[in-house]
């Protein structure tokens, strides 16, 4: 039975272990039944389920998916959790913990283990410095996956939903909606963790796409394209890509590219959708 999810219970384990939050590893403690409850719920957890949650911290999530679950695997990075896990998730026997950095862990290995290598589910309450490489990380692998639910800073997850024109939109933006349809479930405010954190945060589901929503010869060579562009927001496409260390593409080039696409040789990057993106792309790979 799940118990975990009400600040009282919480500071009980904590003060039972002694335990002191670490700043290195971003650690903010869900604290709120009702957001739990709807995490679940936008993760679409189901009996026939493998789950991979990164960074379980007390194990407060864990009770709740492994509840849903047929199986979970929790990778946790701080060793000091790890005894503390062993007593919240003691009453379940379908929970794996592993203590490892989950960019070192071979997550497509273990889906094969767990899953059979159908496509697995993740969730996740993610520190905010390190979102970014997670989420690219399984992504860019061949990791197989169905969804990524994640708790995230409120501005990461407006940046990962928002198109051209908004100020929030950029290369992640273009690099989540590439491979999924993000779709923001709740705001949750501080004082649904312990400690708060000095942001708010949101829960975003990442579904991802059966087929790319856009065809691109080379989507390496798109997304260094991206990046640049947006480098220097302030700048035109064609400065941003003359400019950029790893591409260097001569101005001419980029100005020719644009024109075979009707569009004006002073056109910003933060005006160009993915579809553009990966025309671009195809134009100057010729």
């Amino acid at each position: 039975m799940a118990t975990l999810g009400n600040p009282q219970e919480t500071i009980a384990v904590l003060q039972k272990y002694g335990f002191n939050f670490q700043k290195k590893f971003g650690q903010n403690f869900l604290i709120d039944t009702h957001v739990l409850d709807k995490i679940i719920a936008a993760a679409e957890i189901g009996p026939d389920d493998f789950v991979l949650e990164i960074g379980p911290g007390i194990g407060t999530m864990t009770q709740y998916l492994a509840e849903a679950a047929r199986e979970v695997t929790a990778v946790e990075i701080d060793k000091n959790l790890i005894p503390i896990l062993a007593d919240t998730l003691s009453a379940y026997s379908n929970v794996t913990v592993i203590n490892d950095d989950i960019l070192k862990v071979d997550i497509a290995a273990l889906a094969r283990e767990k899953n059979g290598g159908k496509p697995i589910k993740v969730v996740a309450n993610l520190p905010y410095y390190i979102t970014t490489p997670i989420i690219m990380g399984l992504f860019e692998s061949d990791v197989p996956l169905e969804s990524i639910t994640v708790m995230v800073q409120k501005e990461v997850a407006d940046r990962m939903q928002t198109g051209p024109g908004s100020k929030d939109y950029g290369a992640l933006s273009l690099a989540v909606q590439y491979y999924a349809e993000p779709y923001i479930v709740a705001n949750v405010p501080p004082n649904c963790f312990m400690p708060r954190p000095a942001v708010g945060s949101a829960v975003i589901r990442l579904t991802r796409h059966e087929k790319k929503p856009v065809e691109v010869k080379d989507a390496k060579f798109m997304f260094k394209l991206i990046r640049a562009s947006f480098n220097q927001r302030r700048k035109t496409l064609q400065n941003g890509l003359h400019n950029s260390s790893e591409l260097q593409i001569p101005k001419e080039k980029v100005v020719k590219a644009l024109e075979a696409m009707g569009l004006p040789a002073s056109i910003r990057g933060e005006k160009f959708d993915l579809e553009q993106f990966a025309r671009l792309a195809d134009l100057l790979m010729e």
